[in-house]
């Protein structure tokens, strides 16, 4: 977790510019949901007053250099009087390989309703899925062994035991509990790029679950394209959060994801939406 909040540190190097820092998590290249918590956090930097992230929305432009820093430029589009419109370019080598917009809205009253999660078994009764893992390590190739049983900023629990390394065909629809494997500070930002960080994981993987495949597939060539995520209500990352996902489709060389998190005690807190390459590489 301290790891993880460093990465979130980012280093202002001139006004509306920042830059940051990477971590391997075993794919070879940065990883989305790093990218776009980087970005969230460049972007409320630029934010006066009171007003929190409630939509971004993302693409993911080229892949993630690990070997150098990311340097994020915030355009200010706008400061409204209810909302702020922030966009933000992610650099390397010169190129942009992501941008995001965010809007930010101050805290206001209206209708409210959500529908009802579904239920899941307690988070203290399904196993850590880095134990899962680190239980069959001999599994994974030797040159990435040690970067995927390396300690995780996130307790993550999955609910389906599905095979990590070589499933069945199963429904597209996958239920996680998650929280940060460590106590996190206080406030709305660090709280919001965390679960922003959290949200990328597994949603290509439960659009693959009907053709028994993986992300690491050699047949197959995966990655995120776009990403979109909603804030509804305060929340805190390092308390057990659910997170539900399913991917209605799949067509084109395209599956889309997408999800819904909710507290302990069924407070829907945002929603999550993607798009992924899958591809056959022949």
């Amino acid at each position: 977790m301290k790891e993880l909040l460093e990465l979130l540190d980012l280093e202002p190097l001139e006004q509306n510019i920042y830059r940051g820092r990477n971590r391997d998590i075993g794919t070879g290249r940065v990883f989305g949901g790093q990218v776009l918590a980087q970005a969230l956090v460049a972007a409320r930097r630029t934010v006066e007053g009171e007003r929190e992230a409630h939509s971004l929305h993302a693409y993911f432009i080229l892949p993630g250099d690990l070997r150098v820093p990311i340097v994020y430029f915030v355009d200010t589009l706008r400061d409204g009087g209810s909302f702020t419109t922030r966009r933000v370019t992610a650099i390397q080598h010169g190129q942009a390989i992501f941008n995001l917009s965010a809007s930010f809205h101050e805290e206001q009253e209206g209708v409210e309703h959500q529908t009802d999660p579904p239920d899941a078994p307690a988070p203290e009764n399904l196993t850590r899925e880095l134990e899962r893992i680190r239980a069959e390590a001999e599994r994974i190739p030797e040159a990435v062994r040690g970067v995927l049983t390396q300690d995780r900023p996130l307790d993550v629990r999955p609910v389906e035991d599905l095979d990590l390394f070589d499933p069945e065909p199963a429904p597209p629809r996958r239920r996680s509990w998650f929280r940060a494997a460590a106590p996190m500070p206080d406030g709305t930002l660090v709280h919001q790029a965390a679960l922003a960080y959290a949200s990328d994981y597994g949603l290509l993987s439960t659009v693959l679950q009907p053709h028994g495949r993986t992300v690491r597939d050699p047949e197959l060539q995966v990655a995120s394209l776009d990403h979109a995520l909603w804030f509804h209500r305060p929340f805190r990352v390092d308390e057990w959060l659910l997170y539900v996902a399913d991917s209605p489709i799949a067509a084109g060389a395209r599956g889309f994801a997408r999800g819904s998190i909710y507290t302990r005690d069924g407070r829907h807190v945002a929603s999550v939406a993607q798009e992924g390459l899958t591809r056959w590489k022949r």
